[in-house]
């Protein structure tokens, strides 16, 4: 009776909130709604909804994790067009707190392995960015880029060994937070679901903008090696070739310029940038679109050709057979928009674009056209605020991508084998 009464009120809530926001586009502060499932109690402080996070100074011991505010969901929820939001949830399959039945907490452990994962190694936010941007953008989210093999098939390609992702990163995070969901709530929670909500979360811990997640993804049987191979956009690409990868997935010169504002967090190794200091285009010099003193700055981080430096960590280089132009990235590779840190989630990516100092060969190229420049010195002139909503809005499509829903694909029990896989591999106890 009583849980009956929770959801009812739980539900009369969520309806008034939405009413609210229909009536009310810019968002106004108010408290309600979306909010319940992202706060731990039922206690709010001015700013909106708490959740533990550990703190990078502090002990091991989860009980240690001091309170702080997650997200401020009252000026968070002003950057989104609620009726929109709503549409676009609807036309996907997806709904808001898909597991509030069939597990309450899954959201709240999702985020509480981020916040410590995030405690241990402040790269996870990158590294589970980049997991997602390749997952979505081939066949929609869907999980099927931590499968390790299709359908059931090791003979078979899968999307782990395509060119593009053999530098991918975060898989085991991805597989501990999904054992962590699997103690309480065993083959409920999709690692569709899990991968779409680490990455919010991984943003928020990063300093990024809160954005809400509709749930109810399913997993995918299989792999798409061919796919993944051809269409993750390059780091060598022009302008005509990234705005057409991201326009066939629905997405517009404002939505394409906002996502690569992922470069704000995570380093990129040397071997991704060679080319253009030393044989752009194979012309032996480097890449002119580079301001004079940055190649300076880049040629001397990088030293003579070594793929190890201040830059970032070693990356596999590709196979002698394969050229660096055929070394395929996506735009959520792990990149710092400068040689320095590139640790905060603001507008340096933009500015830095704006002096010539873009990274990769396709992030410069945003000043090549003037229809994305211009979008690249808005983003720069103001406090970050105009980014922050844009980018938000885009990623809450980009987790709508072709999701599965309903009785399409299955619910992994493992997030790198398909369903009947995982029971093969089971032990007896369980």
């Amino acid at each position: 009776m009583l849980i009956g009464m929770k959801a009812w009120i739980f539900a009369v809530i969520l309806m008034l909130s939405l009413f609210i926001s229909f009536t009310n586009p810019r968002g106004e502060s108010h408290k309600g709604g979306f909010t319940l499932s992202f706060t731990t109690t039922q206690d709010f402080d001015d700013d909106g909804p708490l959740i533990s996070l550990r703190d990078s100074d502090s002990d091991s011991d989860p009980d240690s994790i001091p309170d702080v505010a997650f997200a401020s969901y009252s000026d968070a929820i002003q950057d989104f067009d609620s009726e929109k939001m709503t549409a676009t949830s609807t036309a996907s399959g997806l709904v808001y707190d898909f597991y509030r039945n069939t597990c309450p907490d899954a959201e709240r452990i999702v985020r509480s392995s981020m916040a410590q994962l995030y405690s241990q190694h402040k790269n996870v936010s990158a590294n589970i960015l980049r997991l997602f941007f390749h997952d979505c953008f081939i066949q929609g989210c869907d999980a099927s880029v931590l499968l390790d093999d299709s359908f059931g098939n090791k003979s078979q390609r899968i999307e782990k060994q395509a060119i593009p992702n053999k530098t991918l990163k975060g898989f085991d995070k991805v597989d501990h937070i999904k054992e962590e969901l699997e103690k309480v709530c065993p083959g409920v929670v999709s690692c569709a679901d899990i991968l779409s909500l680490a990455t919010r979360d991984g943003i928020v811990l990063a300093g990024g903008p809160f954005y809400p997640v509709f749930t109810g993804r399913r997993d995918s049987v299989r792999s798409y090696y061919s796919e993944a191979l051809a269409e993750i956009p390059r780091p060598d690409d022009n302008i005509t070739q990234t705005l057409h990868l991201f326009s066939v997935r629905g997405f517009n010169e404002r939505e394409t310029v906002s996502l690569l504002g992922a470069h704000n967090i995570g380093k990129i190794s040397c071997e991704f940038i060679e080319n253009r200091l030393r044989n752009f285009k194979g012309t032996g010099q480097a890449d002119p679109s580079i301001a004079p003193d940055f190649l300076k700055e880049m040629r001397r981080n990088c030293g003579n050709g070594d793929s190890t430096s201040d830059v970032g960590s070693p990356s596999p280089m590709p196979s002698k057979d394969i050229s660096e132009s055929e070394f395929g990235m996506s735009y959520f590779e792990q990149l710092s928009s400068s040689m320095s840190s590139g640790s905060s989630f603001d507008t340096h990516y933009y500015r830095s674009l704006l002096k010539g100092r873009g990274l990769l060969f396709a992030d410069q190229q945003l000043m090549a056209d003037e229809k994305t420049a211009r979008l690249v010195r808005a983003y720069a002139s103001d406090d970050g605020s105009t980014f922050r909503r844009d980018f938000a809005w885009a990623m809450l499509k980009m987790s709508n991508l072709n999701v599965l829903t309903g009785t399409q694909g299955q619910i992994r029990l493992n997030c790198s084998l398909p369903l009947v896989q995982s029971l093969l591999n089971r032990s007896p106890q369980h």
